[in-house]
């Protein structure tokens, strides 16, 4: 058993720290575009990727496991947001959301392939179900702001 739990601690802790990472990212893409609904969009996924780190970090401490604090990685982003960076030079709001739903894809991936896992505990699969589902429901909303701005 105590195996098991430190496996599934290990796969949450590092969709936990992905949830920083794109919190980050959002947040740092916000800062960085001037129409206000983009804005208003963005700053809805920051809040809602915060939202998905703190479910996961209780799911996490109910298995009497350490999350990951979100200042452990010493503020790097992972690939998925790292180009999101050099987006921000051109400042072109296209290439913001272009690459938000990069990241957004990225991360759907990982959560499916959590998911695989046939032995998660019920509480912790429909968490994650949740979790996908709310990010593919952003990608999609993303690519009708992709077009409003193209």
């Amino acid at each position: 058993m105590k195996k098991f739990t430190e496996e599934i601690s290990n796969k949450l802790n590092e969709l936990l720290v992905k949830n920083y990472d794109a919190e980050k990212g959002y947040i740092n893409a916000m800062n960085n575009v001037e129409n206000p609904e983009i804005k208003m969009f963005l700053k809805r996924r920051a809040t809602e990727r915060s939202q998905f780190a703190k479910e996961l970090r209780t799911e996490i401490l109910q298995y009497g496991e350490i999350p990951e604090d979100s200042g452990s990685f010493k503020g790097t982003m992972h690939r998925n947001w790292m180009s999101l960076k050099s987006t921000f030079t051109t400042n072109d709001t296209e290439a913001i959301l272009e690459e938000a739903i990069r990241g957004e894809k990225a991360s759907l991936d990982e959560y499916k392939e959590i998911l695989k896992d046939r032995t998660l505990p019920p509480s912790i699969d429909s968490l994650l179900i949740k979790h996908k589902n709310a990010i593919q429901s952003a990608i999609n909303t993303e690519k009708v702001h992709e077009e409003l701005v193209s």
